[in-house]
Formats: structure tokens, C-alpha cells, sequence
């Protein structure tokens, strides 16, 4: 495979039925639909943490979780672990950033030349609340996240402008330059919320004509003890009217197409500015939005809406028009960027492959790992699929078991039937093989018991409190106390 420029375009928690090439009925995503048109489509990609620094650490390093120890978002990526931004600088690459990285700070020796516009955990600290694992406290103002969406504006639609605006005038810049590939990270925020959708956006979803999420009506949740958890801490227990729901839905997908034109903006000055031939394009997220469904919103959960993410590749060498059924993660990027550019990982033990080979139709027989240790969780969750069949293990309480093929709502759990004992035992086998769940989970708590001290302990955490948002850049976060349920 040639050399190329590699452009690696990622979101923020979008999930990966919210685009129209994903068969979305609704989901008006033109220019990101046209780029699987001419690449290819991956139906089970998956992040391996479905909350945001964790996951984008993952994809920085190529190592999963438990490897790096970089368990919720309070302990933010600052370079310590090698990713595939050193192994370019250090073959002379340039590597350059445009938005949100949810990093440490700008200051550390993260893997990239130039960082322009990023957002970086609040304080250089992050979320350290969601270290709390025992007792775990209620989350204030998450509901209001749900009740105040609709048409409007946001700090966070303002900002994938700019990223789309200085990304495009990197473009012009590089232009006719002598130069090894480059590798340019454009990472936009959205659709993450706050939930708002610019009006005109907003209007292109009636109400009328979105269905109410999978599973949402209370007699139909899941009754899970890790899922009542998660309702509890962040106040989703109570029913929200369905007005609010679809408001809160028109909003999400008006906030995807917004995505979707700042993303158009960008692979229009690609091609003006004559690296059409010269780039391969990746368009991903680092994980997917619940919305409603199980009765929640946000991420945090193993279900396909939480864990699943788009993934397209397109370019040199990539057939077009194509979907790829072969499992897929976040940590497949580190060898998949270097591969684009001509080079080889450094290390090799790291879990993931290139997909340009898989892409190009190769078979590969993969299962998929995904872990959490983060905000309102007992215990450690993983999930390993492999084929259709999906485990959700969970470190404190009874495990889930799916079969995507023949459900993919993942509405019926086929753990609890006797029938299935064989095949949850060959499940949890091959899980075993690639994490030992419980050490994962006792290491994540003693770190997370260890930062917490560090921070003057519970009281002084819950004193502190924590923000819905982390702000954009020049942004004040509003923070939210809390005190024990």
C-alpha cells in the first residue's frame, strides 16, 4: 500500500444509527453518507470505553483500558503511554490536532506537532467525582439536560464551526508543500450535548415522525441492577413526558446534521486544495449516545446504542461502495494510522490491527472488547462480541448475553435461560482470554481510591462537585455540588 496524508475525522458521541448510510430513516447526514459511497462502511465497530477520556485514550495508545490505567474522566491522557502521534513525530511526520482532545493539557508531549483549538479536561483534573465507586453519588442537573432541549444555540455547535473553519484553512496552508504525509486529527464535539440543534436544523425533525426509544417505558426497561444504577445516579428514574423525549431526540439529530456540515466544509477543502488523491479519510466517534433508550441518556452502558460507533474509511486503495461486517475498535486505529503513512507500530504486542487490509476485504475472524470503571458503576462492565453473540459481564452483578442476528434491540437477555449455559461459559472463556476481569476492577478502584485521597477525599470531592459539560475553549465550567443520596 502506498503512502498517503491520512485525514482522521472524529465526533463526539455519535451513535452509529444516527446517520442515514446506517439506514437511519430520519438522520439527515448528506456529506458523510457521500464519503461511504465512495469508501467503505463497518457495521460493528465499537469503542473500548463507552465514556470519553478513556476511550480517547484508547485510541491515542492502541492499548486497551486496563493496560494503560487511564480508567474514567479524571485521569486524562498526558503522554506517558507512547501512542502513534510519537511514532510519527518521531519518523517526521506531522501530526497536527484541530478541537477536542479531552486530554490533560496542552502542555504535555501528547503525539502532535500543533494542537489548535483543543479542549482539555476541566482544570487538568477532569470528572474526579466519577471515581467514587462505593455509595456513588447522585449527578445534579442531568435531567435539565433532557428538559432544556430544542432549537437554540451552544457553546459546542459555535466550536465544530471553528474546528471546520481552521481545519479547512490548515488545508489551504498545506497546499503545495514538500512534505511527508501528514496526519491532520479534526475532532469535533458534537452531537455530544448539550442537547440544541440550530433551528433550522432542529425543524428538519417533526415530532410527530420520531418513534420513543427502544425499551423506554417503564414496564419495559431492564430491571438490571448495573442499569437501575445508572438510572438512579443520573436522576433518570422519573418518566419524562414524551413532548420532551422527541424534543430531546429532534435535538440529537438535528445536532448530528450540524456534525454533518462542518464535516462537508472539511472534505470539500480537501478536495479544492488538491489532496483527493494524495489522503485516506477515517470518520469515526469515541463512543454512542443512549438517548432514551433503557430509560437513559449518555453513554456509560454495553448496549449497541452506547458502545457502537461509525466507522468509514475511504481512499487510496479502498474499494467503494462497500460494507464491511468484520468486528472493529477504536484500537485498531493505532496501527491503521501508521499503515496509511508507510509505517509500522513500534510495539508489537498491541492489540489491534490494520483495517486498510479488512477494508480491502480480507477476512478476519476478531471478536470485539469494549470495558467501564467509570461514573456510576459498582463495578467494572465489559463486553466481548464475537460473531452475534454479545456478553456483557459485569465484576458485581448477573451477566447479559444477546444475540445481535436474531435481536438486535438486544431486548431479550438470554443469560438467564439454563439452555444457554454452554455458550455463556465459551463467552466468558474467550473474555478471559484477553482481560482478568476482576484484577481490572480491583486496580481501577485502588487508582480511583488513591486520586480521590489526593483530591482531600469524599467530602471534599462531593464539595467540589462536578460540571455537565466540559466547557469549549475561553468557557467557564459551572460546577454542581453534591452530597450523598
Amino acid at each position: 500500500m502506498k503512502p498517503s496524508n491520512l485525514l482522521f475525522i472524529l465526533s463526539d458521541e455519535h451513535r452509529r444509527d444516527s446517520l442515514g448510510c446506517y439506514g437511519h430513516p430520519l438522520v439527515q447526514t448528506p456529506h458523510l453518507d457521500g464519503l461511504a459511497e465512495r469508501g467503505v462502511r463497518f457495521t460493528g465497530a465499537y469503542t473500548n470505553c463507552p465514556i470519553c477520556v478513556p476511550a480517547r485514550a484508547s485510541l491515542a495508545t492502541g492499548r486497551y483500558v486496563n493496560e494503560i490505567g487511564y480508567w474514567d474522566n479524571a485521569f486524562p491522557y498526558e503522554g506517558r503511554v507512547p501512542g502513534w502521534g510519537h511514532e510519527l513525530m518521531a519518523a517526521g511526520h506531522r501530526v497536527d490536532s484541530i478541537g477536542k482532545l479531552h486530554y490533560r493539557s496542552a502542555a504535555d508531549a501528547d503525539g502532535f506537532t500543533n494542537k489548535i483549538l483543543p479542549l482539555n479536561v476541566v482544570d487538568g483534573v477532569g470528572d474526579v467525582m466519577g471515581s467514587l465507586r462505593d455509595q456513588i453519588p447522585v449527578r445534579e442537573g442531568t435531567r435539565a439536560g433532557v428538559t432544556t432541549a430544542g432549537p437554540g444555540e451552544s457553546t459546542y455547535l459555535d466550536y465544530d464551526e471553528q474546528i471546520a473553519e481552521h481545519a479547512c484553512r490548515w488545508l489551504e496552508e498545506a497546499a503545495g508543500q514538500e512534505q511527508p504525509p501528514w496526519v491532520l486529527f479534526v475532532s469535533f464535539v458534537c452531537p455530544h450535548p448539550p442537547f440544541v440543534a440550530p433551528p433550522e436544523l432542529y425543524d428538519l425533525y417533526p415530532l410527530d415522525q420520531i418513534p420513543m426509544p427502544v425499551q423506554y417505558a417503564q414496564e419495559e426497561r431492564p430491571m438490571h441492577p448495573a442499569i437501575a444504577d445508572l438510572r438512579r445516579t443520573m436522576q433518570y428514574d422519573q418518566p419524562f413526558t414524551e413532548e420532551e423525549v422527541r424534543r430531546v431526540t429532534a435535538a440529537y439529530y438535528g445536532a448530528c446534521t450540524h456534525l454533518d456540515l462542518q464535516v462537508g466544509k472539511v472534505l470539500q477543502a480537501l478536495q479544492q486544495n488538491g489532496f483527493d488523491d494524495q489522503t485516506r479519510i477515517i470518520y469515526t466517534s469515541d463512543h454512542g449516545e443512549n438517548m432514551g433508550c433503557r430509560g437513559l441518556w449518555g453513554k456509560f452502558t454495553m448496549y449497541e446504542e452506547s458502545v457502537g460507533v461509525p466507522f468509514i474509511m475511504a481512499g487510496a486503495d479502498v474499494p467503494t461502495g462497500e460494507v464491511c461486517h468484520d468486528l472493529v475498535s477504536l484500537v485498531d486505529c493505532h496501527p491503521t494510522i501508521l499503515d496509511a503513512v508507510g509505517l509500522e507500530p513500534e510495539a508489537t504486542d498491541v492489540p489491534g490491527q490494520s483495517l486498510w487490509p479488512i477494508a480491502a476485504g480480507q477476512a478476519a475472524n476478531r471478536v470485539a472488547f469494549s470495558e467501564y470503571h467509570a461514573v456510576g458503576s459498582r463495578g467494572a462492565s465489559y463486553m466481548l462480541r464475537k460473531g452475534s453473540h454479545k456478553l456483557i459481564h459485569y465484576v458485581e452483578d448477573p451477566p447479559q448475553l444477546f444475540d445481535l442476528e436474531a435481536d438486535p434491540l438486544e431486548t431479550v437477555d438470554l443469560a438467564a435461560d439454563d439452555q444457554n449455559e454452554e455458550l455463556l461459559a465459551s463467552m466468558r472463556q474467550e473474555l478471559g482470554q484477553v482481560v482478568d476481569v476482576d484484577a481490572a476492577d480491583a486496580r481501577a478502584k485502588a487508582d480511583q481510591e488513591t486520586l480521590v485521597n489526593s483530591h482531600g477525599g469524599r467530602e471534599a470531592v462531593l464539595e467540589r462537585g462536578t460540571f455537565v459539560n466540559s466547557p469549549a475553549p475561553g468557557e467557564t465550567p459551572t460546577f454542581r455540588s453534591s452530597t450523598d443520596d
